[in-house]
């Protein structure tokens, strides 16, 4: 390892025939060889600290516009349908939309918590820096869920949306099996469950929300307190757009909505 030095790890980085989020993976194996070497004193120089790794390129996030929105949940079959419109009008991630429980709803203050996150079966903590968060959903939907409830399939885990065998929902097998199948029989270009966590963003960007209330509802704030469940006190800003946004993604929904949103309401599992 003496005869190591920045040119040499540069050079081995830099011919890498990999992506630059793969090309990070030796560096950072090297750095943990390099602080033990040192400390074993193996070696005295320094020769990680200045190599130059490659940028990664981000690529144009997909988002769905209001109109792929609105043909989306026209067309959906329940329980996709309350899924979709949870997602769009939420902006959850997709992990905490198959970590809903019914417990997480107050549909008489139109109120959602979310706490959770699920993974390949398994329940977690959500990424954002709320580990706890609430706020408000539109009076459409809450119609629409009140209605929904009554038929829901209960499960051991009150999972809002479980599989036959009682256990939450795969994001990815929602993904491949249901929603790209639907957009492609829409003729609208593929997206995952994160274009309408975009959608949504863009649309309370649009309708000039303020900013601590984007950060809120998305989970992306910082130094904030927990939010205490269902006793948060909603901001008028809060309420007033969840009401126009349920007005935007369906426009055409009767008041009080029946409970599938569809002539024929399916079983609320996946299958």
């Amino acid at each position: 390892m003496k005869d190591i030095y920045s040119e040499n790890v540069q050079r081995f980085i830099s011919s890498a025939d990999a992506s630059p989020k793969t090309k990070k993976n030796p560096f950072a194996t090297m750095q943990m060889l390099w602080k033990t070497a040192h400390a074993w004193g193996y070696v005295a120089h320094d020769a990680v600290s200045d190599v130059v790794l490659p940028k990664r390129q981000r690529s144009a996030q997909r988002f769905f516009s209001v109109e792929e929105i609105q043909r989306i949940l026209e067309a959906a079959p329940e329980p996709y349908f309350t899924f979709y419109w949870i997602a769009a009008e939420t902006g959850m991630r997709a992990g905490e939309l198959c970590g809903l429980r019914m417990s997480d709803f107050d549909l008489g203050r139109r109120l959602v918590r979310v706490n959770r996150s699920v993974w390949r079966g398994k329940s977690q903590s959500t990424k954002s820096e709320h580990r706890d968060r609430c706020f408000a959903l539109s009076p459409l939907l809450c119609a629409h869920l009140t209605e929904y409830f009554a038929q829901w399939k209960p499960n051991e885990s009150g999972w809002l949306f479980a599989t036959r065998l009682g256990t939450p929902w795969d994001q990815n097998l929602v993904v491949k099996r249901k929603l790209y199948p639907l957009l492609d029989s829409l003729g609208i270009e593929r997206g995952g469950l994160h274009a309408f966590r975009h959608a949504n963003i863009t649309m309370m960007d649009r309708l000039g929300v303020p900013l601590k209330l984007r950060q809120q509802r998305v989970g992306h704030s910082e130094g904030s307190l927990t939010l205490d469940v269902y006793t948060h006190v909603v901001s008028e800003d809060d309420v007033l757009f969840a009401e126009r946004l349920g007005g935007i993604l369906r426009p055409n929904a009767p008041k009080k909505e029946n409970g599938s949103g569809l002539e024929h309401p399916k079983p609320l599992y996946l299958n």
